[in-house]
């Protein structure tokens, strides 16, 4: 993310962790990377006593919500002709950041529903 992301690119919001996981959403890049203040504070659950204010271990962006679309299951995606091959689908993957590439993105246009 700290490397890669860039203001303006286009992300896509994914449900973990509940009954139907899948894209739920469109979203861009809204900030340049800067350290996440909550690895210095004590008190936080996120708190990391290795990371040095000089040098952060952590690094977070800002996201701007474009718009909802229809669930895209995570069976569906399993399905769309292009997308066999998306980190998201991978066992083992850590879903908070995944790659998604240009011919993934493009698979994905007709299934991607905004919601009103």
């Amino acid at each position: 993310m700290r490397d890669l992301c860039k203001i303006g690119d286009p992300v896509l919001f994914y449900h973990s962790s509940c009954a139907q996981p899948g894209i739920v959403g469109i979203g861009e890049i809204a900030s340049e990377p800067y350290p996440d203040p909550t690895q210095f504070e004590e008190t936080s659950g996120y708190f990391d006593a290795k990371s040095p204010q000089e040098k952060p271990r952590w690094v977070q962006v800002d996201v701007r919500v474009l718009h909802k679309v229809r669930l895209v299951s995570i069976a569906e995606l399993r399905t769309i002709p292009g997308c066999e091959g998306m980190r998201v689908l991978q066992k083992g993957n850590r879903l908070s950041i995944t790659p998604v590439n240009e011919d993934e993105w493009k698979a994905l246009q007709p299934y991607l529903i905004p919601q009103t």
